[in-house]
């Protein structure tokens, strides 16, 4: 690596999109931005952003028919404002891969092996894996010779104590099918709990930290000293909190008696927990904008799904305050956690006693920074913490690449 690559390109490959960001190490600012979505479709869309050269925004329609030429056209988009994928410039290619399994506890460079163990876990992560591995091969098609690395969403979750990390069921079965609590939204749970510490002005060694990261999938942790404890998706991203289509937590058994009662196969089932659960099951809704509007307009059903999301809320900053045993701090992340006040003024009422309070003032106000919305009596901080899962994916491949 020469001593002027200082930029990373980060991809987030799912089953019909490419997210990506090429981002400057040397200062952490980002260069361009873009989504490309539909692939496959009759109609795709690319948008792209060169936030460098100060350009607007660029969109086009047209099918764009596999990965491959979707990361094509990406490097054309790069290419037409001097950032072309064949700069001297670019240190690596950074990849989130959603699973890692146990193996990978830590950034890794790619290569056949690291690609046959993320094929090896494609039974236990099928929407996400397959797409990641698909970004992978096309992008070292591009470029052989640069560096490709892989960021896992379970990485930071690997430190769970096996305690917390086991299900109670045969030892025999669960081993033999690879079957345990992995959790997701590593990076951003490692970034977020960071963070948090630098807010409030310690160490992450120092720091116990429950993040809630709020989005339309949704996830809890408790982070102990920066090491993860506990956090609440489990062998798949379904377990935990109620999310915007996922059910989270629910009793196993509901599953036989679909089968049984319903007439329901496992591939109905998988379908109405991960896709028509959650929020959207309980109203018909996923976006917490519009429940809190019908909310508002007195919609007893969205308000009932609301009172049900935050009461799992409500469970998991208790049982980890429980876990870690001394808190310093709940932090609030991703798109609802960062922008829905009433959520987090929600989900602290009534836990006083566990020393959390919001200040009313502090929490309506709407900013991209991290800050602190909970009064100064409280014995427990109540921080927002915009996530960067982006920034979090091109500091461990390029601190990986620079070593």
């Amino acid at each position: 690596m020469t001593a002027n690559a200082t930029r990373v390109l980060v991809l987030n490959s799912g089953s019909s999109s490419v997210k990506y960001q090429l981002l400057d190490m040397s200062d952490g600012s980002r260069l361009a931005v873009g989504l490309v979505e539909r692939i496959g479709e009759e109609t795709s869309r690319l948008a792209h952003t060169p936030l460098a050269a100060g350009g607007d925004k660029r969109e086009r329609e047209a099918r764009i028919a596999d990965h491959e030429e979707a990361l094509k056209a990406v490097a054309d988009e790069l290419a037409a404002d001097g950032l072309g994928l064949d700069s001297p410039e670019l240190a690596a290619i950074g990849h989130r891969v959603v699973h890692g399994g146990l193996k990978f506890t830590e950034p890794t460079v790619i290569d056949d092996e690291v690609l046959k163990e993320i094929e090896r876990l494609v039974p236990v992560a099928p929407l996400h894996n397959p797409a990641n591995i698909t970004g992978i091969r096309t992008a070292q098609a591009l470029r052989p010779d640069l560096p490709q690395v892989a960021v896992f969403d379970t990485a930071f979750h690997t430190t769970m104590p096996e305690h917390a990390a086991r299900y109670a069921i045969d030892v025999e079965t669960a081993d033999a099918h690879r079957i345990r609590r992995y959790g997701f939204h590593g990076t951003s749970h490692a970034y977020v709990s960071r963070k948090t510490a630098e807010l409030l002005g310690k160490a992450p060694e120092d720091v116990n930290v429950i993040v809630l990261h709020l989005g339309n999938g949704a996830s809890a942790s408790a982070v102990a000293g920066g090491r993860c404890v506990d956090t609440s998706m489990g062998l798949t991203p379904l377990e935990g909190l109620v999310m915007g289509t996922r059910s989270g937590d629910i009793d196993p058994a509901v599953v036989f008696h679909l089968k049984r009662v319903a007439g329901m196969d496992t591939d109905e089932i998988d379908v109405l927990l991960n896709k028509k659960s959650g929020l959207i099951g309980l109203c018909g809704d996923n976006d917490m904008r519009e429940i809190r509007r019908r909310i508002d307009e007195g919609d007893r059903q969205a308000a009932l799904a609301f009172d049900i999301y935050i009461h799992r809320l409500k469970k998991y900053i208790g049982a980890y305050s429980a876990v870690l045993g001394r808190v310093d701090a709940v932090a609030f992340t991703a798109g609802v956690g960062e922008n829905a006040a009433p959520v987090r003024e929600a989900a602290v009422k009534g836990l006083e006693e566990l020393g959390l309070a919001v200040d009313a003032d502090l929490n309506a106000v709407r900013s991209d920074e991290a800050r602190l919305i909970s009064p100064e009596y409280a014995r427990v901080a109540v921080a927002v913490v915009p996530t960067d899962e982006e920034l979090e994916i091109a500091n461990q491949t390029y601190a990986l690449v620079s070593n």
